[in-house]
């Protein structure tokens, strides 16, 4: 095999190995207890468990309070198929399908920059910086919606993309990229008439006023796609993207002529149309269509409409979910490279001001902002524009649009001062090295394997070494900053690793002998006893707040104790600040195994400076499976 000439040059390896480094970053620690994501993860696997269970599609089943349908059945079904009803039940398994959803979005990402600039090393920058995004390494591969949504939502304007995206018409700027902007023809960019008329073609065009992007089956098919999407996550997605496809492509219009809007404006009606028809057979479907109206509409979807503090206070001065939090969703969804952000926004205003500045006589011979340009911009504003409207805001309603973001950055990589990658960079190598000293940490405990130290110690190594590097040569600052972000992904898996293993996991033969019992486990969030089914599976969870127990006195522990081993077959019971190397009921317990757990709660004061290099001293705790 013959490789192309641009992959021929040894300056774009170095890309190709980093989108290989991330790519394996995504599958290290996919199975593992601690992958970042958020509690939801686990009602949601509680849920596809026991409609799986169930043996029947519909309806969803829980054993939650109000907590049922909270997502279309889509998600629900994807994991039931991927953990084979139950006959594999694992977390890689229910995550692998997000992890190839995010893949095949990054892929989609290079090809189109691929497309635009013909240059490979832009498009696996492209891909790389998506992949380095903290939003999507947290809810691009754990078992949630961000990743399926993000894929099929985007098709619509990746699709636009492409076509805009012709080599030649990037160059020539053959047609309007600028709502309200005059029409500009081939000849007024002079181009030949040859490159006009393959344009032209290209673009499926008989004329100025007949330019379109996209026709009705092209709608139809986004439609299907959308309506996907909309199945895996909610109806109200309809609105940010349909305002998405109805703005680009005005955009992309070369006259703003009323036939040309009526059409636009019925193509996308269509497509809506479509999207909420494939939602709505869950309705159909669903044997209780009341509950998913009552639960789901109602409950997940209206409410964030209203708050109880009032809409414009929550807006105004409503703290994380006030508009000025989420106008900085994207900032904050970009996690260690959100300088680089805020960097690509302060040339982006410089731009715009300097454009606008401009004297008239300048102005009207200027050449307008590229469509690809435009398109990008478009899906980025009408997203957060949308998003502003409810009253519960967060950033990870931004996710479906951060594959835009990453697109931006990549074009524009060398116009971002350097000044905005040193910050980043100086982040990345402060949780490396406190990755790296939670590694030794574990070491110290007895937790996995020299292999394991040495081989997150080596990363760690090899990660301060990318950010001394982008610190002492600036011509390296922004490839090694972006090396370093995915290095710090990579040193969480390989530090965490121990934690999947033995010392994480009870002894098997702990967990052969202990089936269909039923087991009091502490729970301190909405479903966090679903964790149990894959450390101890086959018996039948009772939740407790263990949490809750940790700082208490053992006067305080020791009666609650008995009265679960007396109401239990067996306790899993979390290590308190009044126990060592062994539970407060002994010796009138049996322990019948033993793994070390992360701490998810801290009170104040118990992190400080004295002991924030000994994290084994805040940040594990031994977890005891008891019986009487």
């Amino acid at each position: 095999m013959t490789l192309s000439p641009c992959f021929s040059r040894p300056s774009y390896w170095p890309w190709l190995l980093l989108l290989c480094l991330a790519v394996a970053v995504y599958g290290v620690g996919l199975d593992g207890q601690y992958a970042p994501s958020n509690g939801d993860e686990l009602v949601y696997t509680h849920i596809a468990r026991l409609t799986a269970a169930s043996g029947q599609w519909l309806p969803l089943a829980s054993d939650l309070d109000q907590m049922r349908n909270t997502k279309p059945p889509l998600l629900f079904w994807q994991a039931m198929v991927a953990g084979g009803w139950g006959e594999n039940w694992s977390m890689a398994a229910l995550r692998a399908p997000s992890v190839l959803y995010t893949l095949l979005t990054a892929g989609a990402i290079g090809l189109i920059l691929r497309r635009i600039t013909r240059e490979p090393r832009t498009a696996l920058l492209a891909a790389c910086v998506f992949l380095s995004f903290f939003c999507t390494f947290r809810f691009g591969r754990t078992y949630l919606t961000s990743a399926p949504e993000t894929f099929w939502l985007g098709l619509p304007m990746l699709f636009l993309l492409w076509r805009t995206a012709e080599p030649a018409a990037t160059a020539n700027q053959p047609v309007r990229s600028q709502i309200g902007s005059s029409t500009t023809t081939s000849k007024s960019q002079g181009c030949p008439g040859s490159t006009c008329n393959r344009l032209n073609l290209a673009s499926g065009t008989t004329g100025p006023d007949r330019w379109e992007a996209a026709g009705w089956w092209a709608h139809i098919g986004w439609g299907v796609a959308i309506g996907l999407g909309l199945a895996y996550k909610s109806f109200a997605l309809a609105a940010p993207i349909a305002a998405t496809l109805w703005c680009a492509q005005l955009a992309l219009t070369p006259a703003l002529r009323w036939q040309n809007i009526l059409r636009i404006s019925a193509r996308v009606g269509l497509t809506a149309i479509i999207a909420l028809g494939i939602f709505g057979l869950w309705f159909v479907l669903d044997p209780d269509p009341t509950a998913v109206w009552q639960e789901f509409v109602l409950g997940e979807n209206a409410g964030k409409m209203s708050n109880r503090a009032g809409y414009w206070h929550t807006a105004v001065a409503g703290g994380g979910f006030s508009v000025w939090a989420q106008a900085l969703g994207y900032v904050q969804n970009a996690g260690l490279l959100a300088f680089v952000v805020l960097g690509l926004m302060l040339l982006g205003l410089v731009s715009g001001w300097h454009r606008w500045r401009q004297p008239e006589a300048e102005a009207r011979v200027r050449a307008p902002l590229a469509a690809h340009q435009t398109l990008l911009l478009i899906w980025l504003g009408v997203w957060l524009l949308v998003f502003l409207l409810p009253s519960q805001r967060s950033a990870r309603y931004l996710i479906p649009a951060m594959p835009a973001l990453a697109m931006l950055i990549a074009l524009h990589w060398q116009r971002i001062a350097r000044g905005w990658f040193l910050p980043s960079l100086l982040l990345c190598g402060v949780f490396i090295a406190a990755l790296a000293r939670i590694g030794w940490a574990e070491h110290d405990l007895g937790m996995g394997t020299t292999a394991q130290f040495v081989t997150s110690q080596g990363a760690a190594l090899l990660g301060l070494a990318l950010v001394l590097a982008g610190l002492l040569r600036p011509a390296w600052t922004r490839a090694c900053t972006l090396a370093a972000t995915l290095g710090v992904f990579a040193v969480f898996g390989l530090a965490t690793a121990p934690l999947n293993g033995a010392a994480g996991h009870y002894d098997p033969s702990t967990v052969a002998r202990t089936s269909q019992q039923r087991i009091a486990v502490p729970s301190s969030f909405n479903g966090q006893f679903e964790r149990f089914e894959f450390v101890l599976p086959g018996n039948r969870f009772a939740p407790y707040d263990g949490d809750a127990r940790a700082f208490l006195t053992l006067a305080d522990n020791a009666p609650e104790l008995q009265r679960l081993l007396a109401t239990h077959d067996a306790v899993v019971w979390l290590q308190t600040r009044a126990e060592a190397d062994q539970p407060l009921c002994r010796p009138g317990c049996t322990v019948l195994g033993q793994r070390w757990e992360v701490k998810g709660r801290h009170r104040n004061g118990e992190i400080n400076l004295a002991n924030l290099w000994y994290p084994q001293q805040w940040l594990f705790r031994r977890e005891w499976l008891v019986s009487r």
